[in-house]
């Protein structure tokens, strides 16, 4: 797979390196930081880019190899192809672990990449020292709870899952979007900034960039126990870190469902969006555990 090193027309942070590379019908931006140490992916959610991590790769740096990557129809990884199923982002985070040649690496997945990243844990086991959801869960496994509008679910998760609605109804309304997201599951609007908004709509607001995120929340309704199904015959054997936020303990409810080996941490007092607005503590808990599962 050729690979290229782009030069940065966006927001980008000291220290880090931006690459792209080729992985079957798509092409993945990613960012990388740090020269030693085991390595670790972090993989964004919705409505996210790489740019999730602007505070934390600093933090992770100095001990491990960190990247960071956008997922094909999110950031500046392309959304011009046909498929966004988790199998599909599974994969691509399966050639970019082998693109990076590092070894088996720490597998960091937040809000609806937790899914696709447990799918890719299971397929390649050799590819993933351990997993660490934060606010996450799964189809089923009770990711159904957060659509059932009737019982504090969101709408948004309907309306992406509608096969042609985001694309009829997002294209120029992708601002107020991400200002709803924000403000409904945030607990500290200081933490993202206008020039942090400035650089999340300049991405969702590329033609068809709603692809990536309809592709991952379409999988709730079209999963009928695939999921279940591969854990069940593949069952993680890797360390887990659950990360909760305001919806403790439900990314832990969640893991303990699919390991017997679950750490569990709470990080109070912040909300949805974890690791922007509460970086330390979220580099903290993975860096404790991740001296603990690379001291095994």
């Amino acid at each position: 797979m050729a690979t290229t090193e782009a030069v940065p027309d966006f927001a980008t942070i000291p220290d880090v390196s931006h690459h792209a590379f080729a992985s079957g019908d798509a092409t993945i931006h990613y960012v990388t930081a740090g020269s030693g140490g085991s390595p670790i992916v972090l993989v964004h959610g919705w409505p996210e880019t790489w740019w999730a991590f602007r505070a934390v790769i600093p933090l992770l740096a100095p001990s491990h190899r960190v990247v960071a990557v956008d997922l094909r129809g999110f950031g500046d990884s392309s959304a011009s192809e046909d498929d966004y199923s988790p199998q599909a982002s599974a994969e691509d985070l399966h050639r970019l672990v082998e693109h990076l040649g590092y070894g088996p690496v720490h597998l960091a997945a937040q809000d609806v990449s937790g899914a696709l990243a447990i799918r890719f844990a299971a397929s390649h086991p050799d590819d993933v020292l351990s997993y660490i959801g934060t606010e996450t869960t799964f189809p089923g496994y009770g990711m159904e709870m957060l659509a059932d509008v009737n019982n504090g679910g969101s709408w948004h998760l309907g309306f992406y899952g509608t096969p042609g609605i985001p694309e009829m109804l997002l294209p120029g309304h992708e601002r107020a979007v991400l200002e709803w997201a924000y403000s409904v599951m945030g607990a500290d609007p200081a933490s993202v900034t206008e020039a942090d908004f400035d650089e999340f709509e300049r991405t969702y607001a590329r033609p068809h960039a709603e692809r990536g995120a309809a592709g991952l929340y379409q999988s709730l309704f079209t999963d009928k126990g695939a999921l279940r199904e591969l854990l069940q015959q593949h069952p993680l054997t890797v360390p887990v870190l659950a990360i909760d936020g305001p919806n403790h303990p439900f990314t832990e409810m969640t893991l303990r469902q699919v390991s017997d080996d679950v750490t569990a941490v709470h990080i109070d007092g912040v909300g949805h969006f974890v690791a922007q607005q509460a970086p330390r503590a979220f580099a903290a808990a993975i860096s404790e555990f991740t001296s603990r599962v690379d001291a095994r």
